[in-house]
């Protein structure tokens, strides 16, 4: 089996907030990602498919239909949104790194005909990231 990996990055904003704390409890629990107006991340993309490489093309998957799976499916909705508003598959969760990885593995997942999907890891600063290996509840986020 061979680990392929694709990286992209994007731009968005999001706000930490829970609709049930109060104000107070907002702000305790997740600070300046509590800001009003939001805040914004260039957040780097790595997925990875796992198979093994076609005897033919020498190539775990079309790298050109991985591409395009990702400006469609992740570049399209959230580059330069408000991951609060513009992202209905986000809508009713806390744009977390973590949620939003989830998020990312429930769109990409079904579209990935060759080989399988391995990892999501999505970077959210050059420090913190978040790596999701499969999902749950298909389709709900959760």
């Amino acid at each position: 089996m061979v680990l392929l990996t694709r990286k992209i990055e994007f731009s968005a904003s999001h706000r930490y907030h829970n609709p049930n704390f109060s104000a107070e409890e907002n702000h305790r629990v997740f600070g300046k990602c509590n800001n009003p107006h939001g805040h914004g991340h260039n957040y780097t993309l790595e997925v990875t498919v796992a198979g093994e490489p076609d005897p033919v093309t020498g190539m775990v998957l079309d790298l050109k239909e991985l591409k395009e799976i990702l400006e469609r499916e992740v570049m399209q909705r959230m580059d330069h949104r408000h991951l609060n508003y513009e992202v209905p598959e986000l809508a009713g969760q806390i744009p977390t790194c973590e949620n939003i990885a989830r998020v990312i593995w429930n769109l990409l997942e079904p579209k990935i005909t060759q080989g399988k999907l391995h990892r999501v890891r999505l970077y959210e600063s050059p420090d913190l990231f978040a790596d999701c290996y499969r999902n749950g509840a298909s389709g709900t986020g959760n």
